[in-house]
């Protein structure tokens, strides 16, 4: 660990490594934004978080840190190994992926999610969103019912998700689908992605168990599908294992298979947990509310999916909910040449990391950074380095442009049609605590709406 200089010159203390380690990650498991608020309240920018089974890992919060961080040299940075959410998604993930392995699979997986085939996806985002406000995998939203908008939003971004991928809108395999994948996300809990000590069986009755048998439950579901389509080959279709097919050999099935279960869990869980907080954002700013109201009337309901797209102030909401809610709060890179990070040299084998939510709060960027203020996306752009929901560099994610698309979709689809009210016990006080549930971070409990009427136009 180097001794950093200030800019004026003078020596300062580098940053320690904090010793306590399960204190820390217990921590930093139950109130993320509240941990990281502290560490740099105390040891500065950057500073150090030691993980349990993982190491230490130095965080930089700044648009200056993470400017650095996302242009350091390609070559001079891997996923850290062993990952926190490798049990998920498996070694051969895009995510976990590196070198030229992860040129070629970001490469085959890229032209599923470019701007021109996500627009494409715009019909399928709204039709999913209308068939869920219908009750058609759930309750439906009626006047006088009370809705659970986390299971709402996931059932509705599954849904989306494996037709992009599966091109499937069987209502039976859809069923299948949701079941075992809301299995799966459910069953890796915060504490086994924190502590990889509790990552052993106990007879078939522990927490690991459980999450490897819901593991094998979906993973049958897929290979079920790879194997009939490579059996029973169609015309050639739009959707993501057709692109696959075509580029994985027969003998690669077990990869294919974790890249499959990577865009499911992944293509999913983060807008989820997006629409959740921009409904609730916006039903305790009733401004911000009415002004979005006006802009999807003066729409008309009839606006198809690229002119929702296109609407400036819901631009803003989305944005500003990603910048308060990043799904996913840290972005790490485990260095494979020396690195220096502000000022603090490291060497290969140690990990560098952005605390999101310290760099959308900076308040050299950011007014009154705690504050849901859409407007301030309507009057400026964000570099990238001071704004990153998704990540940045050469591993920005390759979902990013789906997820913001779709976000943007479901809720003017839901807003056009129905008008809702937060329960009581979240319109007023404290925002719900994020804390991580698998591969995203949401609110610790559902969040509740009751539905007041369904609109007409």
């Amino acid at each position: 660990m180097s001794t950093p200089r200030t800019e004026a010159g003078a020596c300062r203390a580098g940053p320690r490594v904090p010793r306590a380690t399960v204190l820390h990650a217990l921590a930093a498991g139950s109130d993320f934004d509240r941990y990281f608020r502290w560490r740099r309240a105390r040891e500065g920018d950057p500073f150090y978080v030691r993980f349990p089974g993982f190491g230490a890992v130095l965080f930089t919060g700044t648009a200056a840190g993470a400017r650095e961080l996302f242009r350091s040299p390609v070559m001079f940075s891997e996923p850290p190994r062993p990952n926190p959410i490798e049990p998920m998604v498996g070694a051969a993930s895009l995510i976990l992926a590196s070198g030229e392995r992860h040129r070629r699979d970001r490469a085959l997986l890229t032209p599923a999610f470019h701007s021109a085939r996500i627009r494409e996806y715009g019909a399928l985002i709204q039709e999913a969103t209308v068939r869920e406000l219908a009750g058609e995998s759930g309750q439906k939203w009626a006047a006088g019912t009370r809705i659970d908008a986390r299971a709402a939003a996931r059932a509705l971004t599954l849904r989306v998700i494996t037709t992009v991928v599966f091109g499937a809108r069987d209502p039976r395999r859809q069923a299948e689908y949701t079941t075992a994948v809301t299995d799966f996300i459910t069953a890796f809990s915060g504490p086994l992605l924190l502590l990889p000590t509790l990552r052993r069986g106990l007879h078939g009755h522990g927490p690991w168990d459980r999450f490897r048998a819901a593991r094998e439950r979906l993973d049958r579901l897929i290979r079920v599908d790879i194997a009939h389509r490579r059996q029973h080959p169609a015309t050639p279709s739009a959707d993501v294992l057709d692109m696959l097919l075509s580029a994985y050999p027969d003998d690669a099935d077990d990869e294919l298979c974790e890249q499959i279960r990577t865009l499911l869990v992944a293509g999913h869980e983060t807008t989820a947990t997006s629409l959740v907080w921009a409904l609730f954002r916006l039903h305790r700013a009733p401004e911000a509310l009415a002004r979005l109201r006006r802009e999807l009337d003066d729409a008309g309901r009839e606006a198809g999916p690229a002119e929702l797209a296109a609407l400036p102030y819901l631009d803003a909401v989305c944005q500003e909910t990603l910048r308060l809610h990043p799904p996913v709060p840290i972005v790490l890179r485990r260095l494979t040449e020396p690195f220096a990070l502000r000022g603090v040299t490291l060497a290969p084998g140690e990990t560098m990391g952005i605390a999101v939510p310290l760099l959308h709060s900076d308040p050299e960027v950011w007014t009154d950074p705690g504050r849901f203020d859409p407007s301030r996306f309507v009057d400026r752009r964000y570099r990238p380095f001071e704004f990153a929901p998704f990540g940045g560099g050469h591993r920005r994610c390759i979902g990013a442009t789906l997820a913001d698309y779709e976000l943007r979709i479901a809720l003017a689809t839901i807003l056009a049609r129905v008008s809702l009210w937060l329960a009581p016990r979240y319109a007023r006080g404290s925002v719900p605590l994020s804390v991580p549930h698998n591969i995203a971070t949401g609110p610790r409990r559902p969040i509740l709406f009751d539905v007041v009427s369904e609109l007409r136009h």
